[in-house]
């Protein structure tokens, strides 16, 4: 029985994956992660600036 254990955890580590390796899956969700946020950047730093452009002006009045 301890030799059938100690095969099986050689084996289950050795396809273990590390914490230090980068997947093409984790690039790919990456990817899918950004692009909206890339894509939605200008619009909100816009509102921003609008926004506080015109409560700037209403408390001028």
């Amino acid at each position: 029985m301890k030799e059938w254990w100690n095969r099986k955890k050689k084996k289950t580590r050795k396809h273990k994956k590390s914490s230090s390796d980068y997947t093409f899956f984790d690039l790919i969700l990456d990817i899918l992660l950004w692009v909206p946020e890339i894509i939605l950047l200008p619009f909100r730093l816009l509102f921003w600036l609008a926004r506080g452009l015109i409560r700037s002006i209403s408390d001028m009045f």
